[in-house]
């Protein structure tokens, strides 16, 4: 008796990354997106500070990617936590200028947990006193290791007001994606 089997192919597509940016207040995570597309985010809200989660879409080279905007203060942490979590990959904005603050720290807790791969960027570089070599060690002082340093998390410096570093930070946002093989079933 020879059994027959059904070959049941299932069709799957690439689909757009879905990007989280997470990092502490007023360190340019919205800012960052609106220099990459011009969203007008910050007028929108309160103060200037995001205290809603936002989505918003791009294309780049042909491609797409969504980008889940994340309130920094304190206040919303829970938001942030859902964010990493429904993403692809998350962004982890600091100010170049500053330090890594609490809120930079409960965001790495949050990327860690959600166990997505992600982009460290190194904002305000227009600024003088911005340093990114201290950044980088703060970093990884909370086991963030940036390529640069001899890890495997990639890094980029940008200026969201200035617009610099935008093209290169989309460019590492597509690899990031085409590496990870994003599908989805099309039934």
């Amino acid at each position: 008796m020879v059994k027959k089997t059904k070959k049941i192919i299932k069709e799957v597509w690439q689909r757009p990354p879905v990007v989280v940016v997470l990092g502490h207040v007023d360190h340019g995570k919205s800012s960052l997106l609106e220099a990459i597309k011009d969203f007008k985010i910050t007028v929108l809200e309160s103060g200037g500070i995001t205290q809603h989660i936002g989505a918003y879409e791009v294309e780049y080279k042909g491609k797409k990617i969504t980008f889940i905007d994340t309130p920094g203060h304190e206040a919303f942490s829970a938001m942030r936590a859902r964010g990493a979590s429904v993403a692809d990959i998350a962004l982890l904005v600091v100010d170049a200028a500053q330090s890594v603050q609490a809120q930079t720290k409960e965001a790495i807790m949050a990327i860690k947990k959600a166990e997505i791969p992600m982009i460290a960027v190194l904002n305000k570089m227009d600024l003088p006193n911005a340093d990114t070599e201290k950044i980088k060690r703060e970093l990884a002082k909370n086991d963030i290791l940036v390529e640069s340093m001899g890890g495997t998390i990639p890094s980029q410096e940008v200026s969201a007001k200035e617009r610099t570093g935008i093209d290169e930070l989309l460019e590492i946002i597509t690899l990031v994606a085409e590496m990870q093989e994003l599908a989805a079933d099309v039934d």
